[in-house]
């Protein structure tokens, strides 16, 4: 027997309550605060399709990045000395891929790329060998690892060609990484995984997803509190906008926190299949993470220029977060309780139908309009499930 199947895996033990958040994944998302202030950040330096198109690429490499961690500490202990080093470890080529971000288009696209694939397969590579050939969740990892592997043939084939081609090899990469767990990871001679092979433990995957909400939420108050902080002239119109930002940071967090991340943890708990569930999470995760990052791009814009009449690109912004945010809201939802709620259709509709008229306002009204319509769809979802 192998020294790696002779001893035993690291992996969290059920006591009969949930697990808990330990203090080694709460660093560990430190990281990750630096890496959506990059995205957010390079998005508002680049808004323009070819910009929107970058970010989200990047985006869903930094989700995936962490998504594929977060599987690990939700089966193994992140407190036991070799899964701490892992993450540490894991950590460190994270810092290097998110200061990679900004030139990941340019000529630091092969130093992302080598990064971000060599934290995803080193990671799956070394779970592998912790748990040796014979636990049960090791064909689930060889099948994890083949599709990594592929990956990161595109990703560093991108990161040695130019722009579009490079957008191109890897989008390809995204897809893999995304789409691949969809089906089961499936892979000739390895067959597929099931659902029921991951089994997850539900209170640890929701609490680890909202505090991936916080880190974002933070962002839009990093937007707020840094344009603040440089502004020489506090006026109103500034003070104002800093209003705007701030309730309509407290409103997303509202629509989450507030109304389903708590019965999520029971919706998984009681499934017959919580890994299946695990994973819509996940992937309702990255559209609802990504509208929170959009719309810290739009309070940016609207604490910098609050006078300004928006352009298109800038009109999209401020409207696009919101209406992005609210829709992944809503699928959350959908997930959670088995209905899409109205009140997030049509807030979103409403913030769509701001699009024809937006041109002839400033940022700051336009930033006071969204934020209403976020607050009032937090109302009317706070009355709908504060009904007996």
């Amino acid at each position: 027997m192998s020294s790696a199947s002779a001893r035993r895996p690291p992996l969290r033990h059920s006591n009969g309550h949930h697990a808990r958040v330990t203090f080694e994944e709460l660093f560990f998302d430190l990281v990750y605060v630096f890496a959506v202030t990059q995205l957010s950040h390079g998005l508002l330096h680049h808004l323009s399709i070819t910009g929107l198109t970058e970010t989200l690429v990047l985006w869903f490499a930094v989700w995936l990045g962490w998504q594929y961690t977060g599987w690990v500490t939700n089966w193994f202990d992140p407190e036991h000395p070799r899964i701490r080093g892992l993450l540490f470890a894991t950590m460190l080529v994270a810092l290097v891929m998110s200061a990679a971000i900004p030139g990941a288009f340019g000529d630091r696209g092969l130093v992302f790329a080598l990064a971000y694939s060599g934290m995803q397969v080193g990671r799956s590579a070394w779970v592998l060998w912790e748990l040796g050939p014979d636990h049960p969740l090791a064909a689930n990892y060889r099948r994890i690892l083949g599709w990594l592997l592929i990956a990161a043939v595109f990703w560093i084939a991108g990161g040695l060609v130019e722009h579009w081609a490079r957008i191109a090899f890897w989008a390809i990469a995204v897809a893999c990484e995304y789409v691949s767990p969809m089906f089961g990871f499936p892979l000739p001679w390895l067959g597929r995984s099931r659902t029921s092979d991951w089994t997850i433990e539900g209170g640890h995957l929701v609490e680890r997803c909202g505090l991936f909400v916080i880190v974002a939420l933070g962002e839009t108050l990093l937007a707020t509190g840094a344009n603040l902080s440089r502004a020489e002239v506090w006026d109103g119109a500034l003070l104002s906008a800093m209003l705007a930002t701030f309730f309509g940071t407290i409103a997303m967090w509202w629509l989450y926190f507030g109304t389903s991340s708590r019965d999520a943890t029971e919706v998984i708990t009681r499934s017959d299949d919580p890994g299946r569930l695990g994973a819509y999470l996940h992937y309702v995760h990255a559209i609802l993470l990504a509208g929170i990052i959009a719309t810290a791009v739009g309070n940016d814009l609207a604490m910098a220029h609050p006078h300004d009449v928006p352009g298109m690109a800038q009109l999209l912004a401020m409207t696009g977060g919101p209406v992005v945010y609210l829709l992944g809201s809503a699928i959350y939802k959908r997930v959670v309780y088995g209905v899409v709620p109205l009140s997030h259709v049509v807030a979103a509709v409403a913030v769509l139908l701001v699009l024809p008229l937006g041109g002839g306002m400033d940022l700051l009204a336009l930033c006071w309009i969204t934020t209403g319509i976020l607050l009032l769809a937090g109302f009317w979802e706070g009355r709908r499930r504060a009904r007996p």
